[in-house]
């Protein structure tokens, strides 16, 4: 493979590299990719990567070929197996290696499946993946001949996450009954090795792992996929239950009555937890986020800060701005008091068990704490790759000659005395997405009309 490797366009992503396994992203993309990656780490001064993967059924394949190509740079590759994306980042965070790559098709269909990566203490994403790709196609590679080792990790970080739990009342926590749903997703083993040793009563629904997802999809941001929990959870009155995507780099959660607790509203929990520790700390949620969520890290004392969608650019800002806590939507959640700033489900399921125990408050009673308002889902629609950014822009020029204020840190954020409206453009599919909340029915209403308004003013429409 000396003539360099053309990667399907549509498998470099914003935030991963990600396509249909056998289809556009083969074990020749693989290699082509870990010899990139083994190239940028050895000019960067780096010889050791670290390599997991997770459960689904093409990813030892792909497992396989990415650290062929990582050693033909000359890189030495730590190999810790079957593991949740969140247990490549602590080995990368923990152990003497300059970067990792996860085999992961996280939360997606089956069939799926990709790689994230981290380049030495920093999330590789955006111009990164653009620039392998071109490096990929050019054959622009160094030579070597690198080792590879097995380590587990898995103790290691089963602990690590324990130590989160190391000051917080062990009588209460031991009150805690949870449930717990992997999705037979890679997470299942860190779930059983880790509940084995929490305090209180844990309920585990598929934690073994199997890449057919034979149970649910493995999205727990998908309010179907949580039926089976909200079963158990209802079966045996637990106090909260808590799901995770396929690689587990996301969190889900219920309350005890079955309520979804959205990401936002965790983030919410999380913020006033840590604010009364760390009063004045900053706060990172996403454009997406309610303005609920801003408005009680200032009423809690801490710095809100708006940023844009996707778990590495929130991992960037928080690098940059030093931020304690960060959240999505989606359910990634990043935690940078005690711990390491990245994304990790499981580190936000123990940390909402304290948060609990900290604030002398059920999960449910501070969900039902929480105003409900109006709110959309997140609205997405196909459109026209060449007019996805296009029409956003469209959307802040007649915003700006009508001299209405907007936020523009990701698509366009319009605050209205009927509350607040957004469109952005997808950074992983040809879609543009929408979200709108108000205190009241009609003012939602009036909100979407707006949304509408202004797709139709650029030839658009979400139906």
């Amino acid at each position: 493979m000396n003539g360099g490797h053309q990667f399907d366009p549509a498998i470099l992503r914003e935030y991963d590299i990600r396509g249909v396994a056998g289809e556009t992203l083969h074990p020749a993309d693989a290699y082509a990719v870990g010899r990139t990656f083994g190239t940028l780490l050895r000019r960067a001064g780096g010889h050791r990567a670290v390599v997991g993967r997770d459960g689904r059924l093409s990813s030892p394949m792909l497992e396989q070929a990415l650290v062929e190509g990582l050693m033909a740079t000359g890189a030495d590759v730590v190999r810790i197996g079957l593991a949740a994306t969140p247990m490549l980042y602590f080995a990368a965070a923990t152990l003497s290696v300059d970067g990792g790559i996860q085999v992961t098709g996280s939360h997606n269909p089956r069939d799926h499946n990709g790689f994230k990566m981290v380049l030495g203490a920093r999330p590789f994403f955006g111009a990164d993946i653009q620039h392998l790709g071109a490096m990929a196609a050019a054959g622009d590679w160094e030579a070597g001949s690198g080792r590879s080792k097995r380590v587990e990790v898995l103790d290691a970080y089963v602990d690590r996450l324990l130590l989160g739990l190391s000051n917080v009342a062990p009588d209460k926590l031991a009150s805690l009954r949870i449930g717990w749903d992997a999705g037979n997703g890679a997470a299942g083993p860190a779930i059983e090795r880790l509940t084995a040793k929490l305090p209180g009563e844990h309920h585990l629904l598929f934690t073994e792992v199997d890449g057919r997802f034979p149970h649910h999809h493995p999205d727990p941001t998908v309010e179907t996929n949580l039926a089976d929990l909200k079963a158990l959870v209802a079966r045996e009155k637990l106090d909260f239950g808590v799901a995770f995507d396929g690689d587990a780099d996301r969190i889900g959660a219920l309350d005890g009555t079955g309520r979804v607790i959205w990401g936002d509203q965790l983030l919410t929990i999380f913020a006033q937890d840590l604010l009364r520790r760390r009063p004045g700390a900053s706060v990172i949620a996403d454009v997406k986020a309610s303005r609920m969520l801003f408005d009680a890290v200032e009423r809690f004392g801490g710095q809100p800060i708006m940023w844009k969608s996707g778990h590495s650019n929130i991992k960037a800002k928080m690098l940059e701005s030093g931020a304690a806590l960060g959240g999505e939507m989606s359910g990634h959640i990043f935690f940078a008091e005690d711990w390491f700033g990245f994304d990790d489900g499981l580190c936000a399921a123990v940390r909402l068990m304290a948060a609990s125990v900290r604030l002398d408050r059920s999960v449910t009673d501070m969900r039902g704490a929480m105003a409900e308002g109006f709110s959309t889902p997140e609205l997405r629609f196909p459109v026209d790759p060449a007019r996805k950014f296009v029409a956003v822009e469209e959307v802040k020029q007649r915003l700006t000659a009508d001299g209405i204020d907007f936020v523009a840190i990701d698509g366009v954020r319009v605050t209205t005395e009927d509350g607040w409206w957004l469109l952005r453009a997808s950074n992983t599919q040809d879609m543009l997405t929408a979200r709108a909340e108000s205190a009241t029915a009609e003012g939602l209403e009036r909100l979407i009309g707006t949304i509408d308004a202004q797709l139709a003013l650029s030839g658009l429409s979400r139906s």
